[in-house]
């Protein structure tokens, strides 16, 4: 019988840890107990495109103060709209497309040069990011930086570490169609 609590508490254990990271990942579970707090830097990550810095602007800007398409409607929906700033849900496939993160972020624009972002509820508690547009002779440079914070000390900067690698990942995923978008639209 003493193998059978182990193995029922083996399972409840690990059926404990699973519910935590899909609370976690989902933002069900958002974890901000603001002790232990570790900060790193995400980014950062540049970009050329060749492209002027407006219509770069407009493609960041466009599924949030815009019109947003179809394909962007699967990863991000606007919840409130301003002039300058929207907050935001943004869905990001994980696990080959099973499990989907969900961050609730603030997004302010200053056009034509500046986007920022601010994490309301995610994986983590904080997070802040930035696109910096500058203009250098025929092209815009991209300059997408941030910070990630977790709490709970070494055990929350394991966690940070993760979410930091799949975050930046899925940045340079959307610089990449960034990139491509303005370059079409430019050359139209």
């Amino acid at each position: 019988m003493a193998w059978l609590t182990k193995l029922a508490m083996a399972a409840a254990v690990g059926g404990g840890a699973a519910a935590g990271y899909l609370g976690l990942v989902s933002a069900a579970l958002p974890l901000d107990v603001g002790i232990g707090r570790r900060t790193r830097p995400l980014g950062p990550q540049i970009i050329g495109i060749s492209a002027p810095r407006d219509v770069v602007f407009e493609v960041i800007a466009q599924p949030y103060l815009g019109q947003t398409t179809r394909a962007m409607r699967q990863k991000v929906r606007v919840l409130e709209r301003g002039s300058d700033m929207v907050l935001a849900t943004h869905f990001t496939p994980l696990a080959d497309g099973r499990l989907k993160a969900v961050t609730v972020e603030t997004v302010r624009f200053t056009a034509p040069e500046r986007v920022d972002f601010r994490l309301v509820r995610g994986p983590v508690p904080f997070v802040v990011e930035s696109f910096v547009l500058t203009e250098h002779a025929s092209e815009t440079h991209l300059v997408y930086e941030g910070e990630l914070a977790t709490d709970l000390w070494a055990l929350g900067q394991c966690w940070g570490r993760l979410v930091a690698r799949h975050w930046e990942e899925t940045v340079a995923t959307a610089l990449t169609s960034l990139k491509q978008e303005a370059e079409r639209r430019t050359a139209r």
